[in-house]
């Protein structure tokens, strides 16, 4: 028989053509090119956006890029060991964090590994970190309050559970103070608490869960770390950790607060893995999709109708601004993806004036719907009061002769200003910020100089609470001033500033 070498030629070729080497194409891939803790890897051709992939020495990454020839990984862990060449395994998992009460009082990093010394953390469950957020007709409009324990806040910008509340300021004024208080707050409420540090100094990383710790916080708290010395792929995946974190209980019909401190950080750790995979960049060097970034994360914050369950997640994000410029590319963002915005400012706080809360640029969309009766009744007009104040105070400092009315206004903003005031870490609880501000609206502060308001305050609320108890029982179960509890709250506050008067 004779062998005819074109025919054996133009079978080789017709098996060549037919053959699928599927296992090495879909699951398989290789380097291709390796740097900045991003890698182009030839192969994996059925691999999911989103997924785990497995690199040498258990190094993990996330798929981020899917194109034509290649697909762009994000590493988790460090690139020194990774070359050009090596072999990369599909896992047919994505990214996902363990959940569950386990997690409370832990300090993990972005991936819900322990960072606290305290052992593994055996949970059973464990969820996706990126999930499509809860529809129109699963929710339910925000109706309870989220008491943040800050006069300021919940007199003027309150906040419901279920709320996304921006806090937008510079560096170094207050902002994440209000979101550890409102933290500290939720004390005997109910409610679990997750930080989630993005892009921080381990060091203030560690004295925040050091405070959290002496207040008894931690009890009913997570917080997921990602600091600056760490990668920006975990930075990015930070907040979407936390928010899986605190659906778990979401779905158990529990109440959540969760802060992003902060999203500044995030959106800049976006950026650099965006440009590094070569995506287009657009305004201010930000890639086209940051705003599905951030809207993508908030969205999953929300009330549940109790049909499913009745959660909720507040959602604190904190933003960073540059010299007060909210119309910035990312601060004009968040603002239009949340429900208000708590806006802090320098010259206030450098002041004094602490929380360095601007009232005039500061609002709650929804907060007031969750306001109490009796946190209405006695700050209905506040807002308007300091607004005059602030606006006749800029005209006092040209013209010394000033009528008896301006003085008046003068006086009496003032006084709300120092009423205002408020220490860190030194939250009040509802009947004290309502006798407070009662006090101050009613103008029985008007005669004692502004050096002593703090003192009578403190010594009046102590003497209501010690002589009068069954006054605070009614004002935080009937959540409103009646004529009755008005009445009698008047005589008291009467009482003690003619005791006053006499010394």
């Amino acid at each position: 028989m004779k062998i005819n070498s074109s025919e054996i030629s133009a079978l080789i070729k017709k098996q060549i053509e037919g053959f699928e080497h599927k296992v090495e194409s879909d699951d398989v891939g290789t380097v291709v090119t390796i740097g900045d803790g991003v890698a182009l890897v030839y192969g994996l051709d059925k691999a999911m956006l989103g997924e785990l992939v497995l690199f040498p020495n258990d190094i993990y990454g996330m798929v981020m890029n899917l194109e034509e020839e290649n697909v762009g990984c994000v590493l988790l862990g460090n690139d020194t060991e990774i070359k050009e060449g090596d072999m990369v395994k599909r896992t047919h998992q994505v990214v996902e964090v363990p959940v569950g009460d386990e997690m409370l009082g832990r300090v993990v990093n972005a991936l819900g590994q322990p960072l606290d010394g305290l052992g593994d953390i055996k949970t059973t469950k464990r969820r996706p970190v990126e999930r499509i957020a809860p529809g129109v007709m699963y929710r339910k409009s925000v109706d309870t309050p989220l008491q943040t324990g800050i006069k300021a806040i919940d007199a003027m910008i309150p906040i419901g559970r279920g709320q996304r509340e921006l806090i937008i300021g510079d560096r170094q004024t207050g902002k994440t103070a209000i979101a550890i208080d409102t933290i500290i707050n939720q004390k005997g409420k109910n409610v679990i608490c997750v930080y989630v540090a993005i892009g921080q100094k381990n060091s203030t990383v560690a004295s925040i869960v050091d405070k959290l710790k002496k207040s008894g916080a931690m009890d009913y708290s997570v917080v997921v770390s990602a600091t600056a010395s760490e990668l920006a792929p975990l930075l990015y995946i930070a907040p979407y950790s936390g928010m899986a974190i605190a659906e778990e209980w979401l779905e158990q019909g529990k109440d959540v607060l969760i802060i992003f401190d902060d999203l500044s950080k995030h959106a800049v750790a976006y950026r650099t893995l965006s440009l590094l995979l070569k995506r287009p960049s657009g305004r201010e060097a930000y890639p086209g999709d940051v705003f599905y970034l951030h809207s993508r994360l908030l969205e999953r914050a929300c009330k549940l109708d109790p049909k499913y369950g009745g959660g909720s997640i507040t959602a604190l994000p904190i933003i960073e601004t540059q010299a007060g410029d909210i119309s910035a590319y990312i601060p004009t963002n968040v603002i239009s993806i949340t429900d208000g915005q708590i806006f802090l400012i320098t010259d206030l706080f450098n002041a004094g004036q602490r929380p360095a809360v601007d009232s005039g640029l500061s609002v709650s969309r929804v907060g007031g719907a969750a306001q109490t009766k009796a946190m209405k009744q006695v700050a209905s007009s506040l807002k308007i009061e300091l607004a005059s104040y602030r606006e006749l105070l800029a005209f006092s400092q040209f013209g010394s002769d000033l009528d008896d009315d301006t003085k008046r206004v003068l006086a009496h903003g003032a006084v709300l200003m120092e009423v205002l005031k408020q220490d860190q870490y030194d939250t009040y609880s509802l009947d004290r910020e309502i006798i407070e501000l009662y006090t101050a609206k009613n103008r029985y502060l008007e005669n004692i100089a502004i050096k002593d308001i703090k003192p009578n305050l403190n010594r009046l609320y102590e003497n209501i609470k010690s002589s009068h108890p069954e006054l605070i029982e009614t004002i935080l179960l009937e959540k409103k001033l009646s004529e009755e509890t008005e009445k009698q709250l008047s005589s008291y506050i009467e009482d003690y500033f003619k005791v006053i008067k006499e010394f």
